[in-house]
């Protein structure tokens, strides 16, 4: 039986420290729009969770103009906005992914759900943000529905249904393999993901004079070795905690 992956990606509009960060505008471009185009690369299909906010209805917007399915579900139960877009798409393997990545690599997720197919298991959950070495930007998870089901019914505090994977990476079930997808040298140090306004400012310099967009994950880790300076422009940035 040929099992049917697909990309979800949660968006929404209310970000706490840059709200509407998903369609601020880079060369005329929304930043959503880099992200689903660099998704396309993985040659899976996409859908967008966003939730059932008014603020977001221009999300859905979006996601008819570039004829993206979407799913619309609790802004704070996030767990249950992916389980009922995956049932909803019959989607055998998910892959999770957050809509404030606009340089996330297609391709290195095309390879990562090749390599989660070979498994041939459906307790297996994959990730490259669990044992950090990719920079903060290309994180994406992967897991089978049946385990996201299974999440969404025994799922109880609020980490585990509004960051959805908790559940899983903690092995509340006791069955559960974890798999890492690593990248050849830890470059964790390095954040091209989208929550504050220097984010956007070093995105915003690294499609405009670098053409970051044109580039897979090697390539943008190629910038940051040649240009340091780079990393520096949102390096007070703390991440915010689960």
């Amino acid at each position: 039986m040929q099992l049917r992956a697909g990309i979800i990606t949660q968006a929404r509009m209310t970000s706490t420290r840059l709200p509407g960060k998903i369609l601020l505008e880079v060369g005329n471009k929304p930043l959503l729009k880099y992200h689903i185009d660099r998704l396309r690369k993985s040659e899976l299909p996409i859908f967008i969770a966003t939730t059932t906010n008014d603020f977001d209805n221009s999300v859905i917007t979006f996601s008819r103009y570039e004829k993206i399915p979407f799913c619309r579900g609790s802004e704070h139960h996030v767990l249950s906005r992916y389980y009922e877009c995956a049932k909803e798409n019959e989607l055998d393997i998910i892959v999770r992914v957050t809509s404030d990545c606009p340089l996330i690599d297609g391709l290195l997720i095309k390879q990562a759900v090749s390599r989660y197919m070979a498994e041939g298991e459906y307790n297996v959950y994959m990730s490259n943000c669990l044992q950090r070495t990719f920079p903060r930007g290309f994180d994406f998870e992967i897991f089978s529905f049946s385990m996201l089901e299974e999440a969404y019914h025994n799922a109880r505090s609020e980490a585990e249904v509004e960051h959805v994977t908790p559940y899983l990476y903690q092995n509340k079930s006791g069955e559960i393999k974890i798999k890492h997808v690593l990248n050849e040298s830890d470059k964790s140090n390095i954040r091209i993901t989208v929550d504050t306004q220097d984010d956007f400012l070093l995105i915003k310099k690294l499609i405009e004079e670098y053409h970051a967009d044109d580039l897979g994950y090697k390539g943008i880790i190629d910038l940051f070795n040649l240009y340091p300076e780079l990393k520096a422009i949102n390096a007070h940035i703390n991440q915010k905690k689960i």
